[in-house]
């Protein structure tokens, strides 16, 4: 009789034991399902994030950052921005009131590239400054004029009137060919594009020529003849060479070719994405048609 009882007991404790442990074998087994669900979800949330990030970075706008003369270089780029816009760049124009900080800017690598300046200008900035900057585009070419100030015609010019020109090199040598050209005066033989004051050889009529920063040139006017003035400037001023100017470069001239306004880079960045999109937006047709409408003249595309 105490042996059955002794068995019972042992067989109850048995059933006890054996239960715990399913149940503890299913406590687990539902936290293990648990963990499970929720890697799943970190995967999935880690997944999602990646794709979207990679998504944002696909997207993502790149910025070109420019530095331009305020007319008609900056109201140019003006109209390239909805064309780069459309493209997934972002650009930012600076600028400037002289030749030389978009220059000096864009060595120091405060600009992806710069829009004022012809190729002349260029190469002897770099032989002055000791910079390598390139060029990437002719992009358009500005007629320089003759406008008239105190004298309103080449005719009426009067034994020692006073002319004002731009007193930087090539600019100056540009002004120079135009007088030349209206037979006012008569360079040394092969001066060319190097020309200066001291190149005249004839001046029949006593001309005062005096060298002024370009920037200055249209407000000169009041108080010179006349002044042979930039493109630029002379949009600037309120001046349409095709309508104010009394003598304008002629389209097939040596400086109508050579003074073609560029874009102008570091050298080796030739290939970068941003430089070959901004080249690229300059060139579209929205924008030539956009100078063609505006300028009528005063500034002639190039492309």
């Amino acid at each position: 009789m105490k042996k059955i009882a002794l068995i019972l007991v042992l067989l109850s404790l048995f059933v006890a034991v054996l239960g715990g442990c399913t149940s503890d074998n299913k406590d687990t087994g539902k936290q293990n399902d648990s963990a499970n669900e929720e890697n799943k979800k970190d995967s999935t949330k880690q997944e999602n994030t990646e794709k979207d990030n990679g998504q944002k970075e696909s997207t993502e706008t790149k910025k070109i950052v420019v530095g331009a003369s305020i007319t008609p270089h900056a109201e140019i780029l003006e109209t390239a921005k909805s064309v780069l816009a459309a493209k997934g760049f972002e650009l930012s124009i600076i600028e400037y009131n002289d030749y030389v900080q978009p220059n000096v800017a864009l060595d120091a690598g405060d600009l992806d590239a710069n829009y004022f300046q012809h190729q002349p200008y260029l190469d002897q900035f770099n032989e002055e400054r000791g910079m390598d900057l390139v060029s990437v585009a002719i992009i358009h070419y500005e007629p320089f004029g003759i406008y008239p100030g105190k004298t309103k015609s080449i005719d009426d010019l009067k034994d020692g009137a006073e002319i004002a020109v731009p007193n930087d090199g090539t600019n100056e040598a540009r002004a120079l060919l135009l007088l030349e050209a209206q037979g006012l005066i008569k360079l040394a033989e092969g001066v060319g594009m190097e020309a200066t004051v001291i190149d005249i050889v004839e001046n029949p009529k006593n001309l005062k020529i005096h060298e002024i920063e370009a920037a200055q040139l249209a407000r000169s006017l009041q108080d010179v003849d006349l002044a042979v003035i930039n493109g630029n400037f002379a949009i600037q001023a309120g001046l349409n060479v095709s309508k104010d100017a009394i003598a304008v470069e002629d389209k097939d001239s040596v400086a109508a070719e050579t003074y073609g306004n560029v874009i102008a880079i570091r050298k080796g960045d030739e290939n970068r994405e941003e430089i070959k999109a901004l080249v690229e937006a300059l060139k579209s047709d929205e924008v030539k048609e956009y100078i063609e409408s505006t300028y009528e003249g005063a500034v002639v595309p190039k492309f």
